[in-house]
C-alpha cells in the first residue's frame, strides 16, 4: 500500500505563505484523486483541497483563492501552496488518496501565529 510523507510545515505569521509537499512511496499516476486534509486540535479531519489526474481541483470554501493544489506525477509528489495564511489555518496537514484514504502519514504541522 502506498505511503505518504508530508513536509514543509512550520510557524508562520498571519498573511504569510508556506508550500507543503507530499511524497508518495510509489507512482501516483494510478491514484485518480489526491487530497490534502487537515486536523486542528479538538476538531475532525477535514478535506482542504483535492486534485484529479486531469488537474481538476476542488477547494473547501475557507481556502479558496488562498491555497493552490498541484501534482507532479513524474516526481510522485503533491503540493499545497498556501498564501494569506490565517490563524484558523493552524492544523496538522495530511495528504492521502481521496477515495481510498489508506494509511495516513505523520502529517506536517502548520502554525499561524504572531
Amino acid at each position: 500500500q502506498v505511503q505518504f510523507v508530508e513536509s514543509g510545515g512550520g510557524l508562520v505569521q498571519p498573511g504569510g505563505s508556506l508550500r507543503l509537499s507530499c511524497a508518495a512511496s510509489r507512482n501516483i499516476f494510478s491514484i485518480y484523486t489526491m487530497g490534502w486534509f487537515r486536523q486542528a486540535p479538538g476538531k475532525q479531519r477535514e478535506l482542504v483541497a483535492s486534485i484529479n489526474r486531469n488537474n481538476g481541483a476542488y477547494y473547501t470554501d475557507s481556502v479558496k483563492g488562498r491555497f493552490t493544489i498541484s501534482r507532479d506525477n513524474a516526481k510522485n509528489t503533491v503540493y499545497l501552496q498556501m498564501s494569506s495564511l490565517k490563524p484558523e489555518d493552524t492544523a496538522v496537514y495530511y495528504c492521502n488518496d481521496y477515495n481510498t484514504k489508506g494509511n495516513w502519514g505523520q502529517g506536517t504541522q502548520v502554525t499561524v501565529s504572531s
